[in-house]
């Protein structure tokens, strides 16, 4: 059985600043992920909203970068799935696929996972047409008609991703007005094989075998329209199934904190998307990631002399 003074469940950009921040603190920090560094955020190819790169920067070259961080600061990393965490204020066991680890204290940094669009089709075209990554599988589509089904940030960053690939982008979502930054709204508008429809959505997607086609649903009028490629991001899942009744959730699933970042378990923390009020940009999720790093090194410190001193040490020794 492994042990350290902080585990963080996540890999993603508020667990790796995490990890820095708390091994930096000269703590045992273990970082536990099921897949690779950058969950979602990996496969994008131009993130915007990151401090520092003004011009953007792809997730393949960003996440390397602050897992290398992390690993100078001293952090450790583990490919894993987290089954279950149980413990109190005594201390915590996260257990794992392949073993468990006992911890002082815990950030619960797991992301998100995409939400589907649940409509006929979908299911049994997924992976022939029906995508959820304009970089990954954007070149498998060119000079072909695509579809985008979203109005946020990812659904407008990833048009423009599919223009340089598909003959025609028709991006599809439900609002009037798209709930993407302005200055991507503008760099969509502008760029010739991209149309937007608003008030709109997929009712269904068509295909035998791989995507030909989906029905577009606006008010009571349906339109079939051809397409080779459906790219799909109309929200998020908090990846909290595993922390049912370990933590206080909200109605959505995510992790009720307060300002300090502290769940209802005390030496436990959340950051990024996974936690409750989370603005779901980068640069606050990057923020949460230190803010936890911070707040899990003092905790895991204090009840490090809280053991010394009930042992009967003494303290600073």
């Amino acid at each position: 059985m492994q042990e350290a003074d902080v585990v963080i469940v996540g890999a993603g950009v508020a667990g790796l600043i995490a990890a820095t921040t708390a091994a930096g603190y000269g703590l045992r920090t273990l970082v536990v992920e099921q897949l690779a560094p950058g969950g979602q955020i990996a496969n994008a190819e131009n993130i915007r909203n990151f401090p520092g790169f003004p011009d953007g920067i792809a997730g393949y070259e960003l996440f390397p970068i602050l897992q290398q961080q992390a690993e100078d600061a001293g952090a450790a990393f583990q490919l894993d799935t987290v089954l279950a965490i149980q413990g109190d204020d005594g201390g915590y066991m996260v257990n794992c696929e392949s073993q468990s680890i006992s911890a002082t204290s815990v950030i619960l940094a797991a992301g998100s996972t995409l939400k589907q669009l649940g409509v006929d089709g979908e299911e049994m075209l997924r992976g022939r047409g029906v995508s959820h990554c304009a970089a990954c599988d954007g070149p498998l589509f060119k000079g072909q008609p695509t579809i985008v089904v979203g109005g946020g940030d990812s659904a407008f960053d990833e048009a423009l991703v599919l223009a340089g690939f598909a003959s025609e982008v028709t991006v599809v979502h439900r609002g009037r007005h798209p709930a993407a930054r302005d200055a991507t709204v503008r760099l969509v508008e502008a760029t010739a094989n991209i149309k937007v429809l608003p008030d709109t959505e997929v009712a269904a997607i068509i295909g035998d075998g791989k995507v030909t086609g989906v029905q577009l649903r606006s008010g009571d009028r349906f339109e079939l329209k051809s397409c080779r490629g459906v790219f799909v991001y109309v929200g998020l899942l908090p990846a909290t199934g595993f922390l049912q009744g370990f933590v206080d959730l909200d109605a959505d699933g995510r992790i009720v904190t307060d300002l300090r970042l502290r769940t209802s378990r005390p030496g436990v923390f959340a950051a990024g998307d996974v936690r409750a009020q989370c603005s779901g940009l980068l640069a606050s999720i990057a923020g949460d990631g230190a803010t936890a790093g911070w707040a899990a090194a003092g905790y895991a410190r204090t009840a490090d002399r809280r053991k010394i001193s009930a042992r009967g040490d003494r303290i600073g020794a």
